[in-house]
């Protein structure tokens, strides 16, 4: 493991100096886990794409100013989160906040719960039931459970309070439980 991180380590330093050869090392090590990230978010692969590949043009012109505090996959991660929130927020023709989008939403009956045997359940139908869900609830979502971001660090992401942040995640939650109820 050592061994990789110095490998890393050196293709970064080389890729500060403009080498293409340890620039396309390192996008071939990381592109698949971005692509990944930004699908998740976006929900669609052209735009996946577009919003990868803009991350690691601007990883790769601004990469002096990774100071290695977390690894460079962490913080390539967080760029192209970033990217692919700015698309969201690009192609949104009205800007609301998150409380203002809240008031419209149907109140979730999450005492109405009921008891489903989630083992059953195959990974695509959750995959499906991600990705049906509205932008702010799949972003949250997928920070959260996929992405491994906590809420502090989502409500830096996603600018918005810790409790409308608690709020989406489990609002989320809840409308993917229903969605694979119904499909049982």
């Amino acid at each position: 493991m050592k061994d990789v991180n110095q490998n890393r380590t050196l293709l970064l330093k080389q890729c500060l100096t403009g080498n293409k050869k340890a620039q396309l090392k390192i996008y071939t090590l990381y592109y698949k886990a971005m692509y990944n990230t930004a699908y998740r978010i976006l929900n669609n692969s052209f735009d996946a794409e577009d919003v990868m590949q803009e991350a690691f043009l601007s990883a790769f012109t601004k990469l002096y100013t990774f100071k290695a505090e977390v690894t460079f996959g962490a913080w390539l991660k967080r760029i192209v989160i970033n990217k692919a929130l700015q698309l969201i927020k690009k192609r949104t023709l009205e800007t609301v906040t998150i409380n203002e989008k809240q008031n419209h939403l149907i109140d979730d009956d999450e005492d109405n719960t009921e008891t489903i045997d989630f083992k059953q359940i195959q990974i695509a139908k959750v995959v499906d039931a991600i990705a049906n869900l509205k932008d702010n609830y799949r972003i949250a979502i997928s920070l959260h459970l996929i992405e491994g971001y906590d809420y502090e660090e989502m409500m830096e992401i996603m600018n918005i309070s810790n409790e409308n942040c608690r709020a989406l995640v489990s609002r989320a939650k809840s409308k993917i439980r229903k969605e694979l109820a119904n499909k049982q």
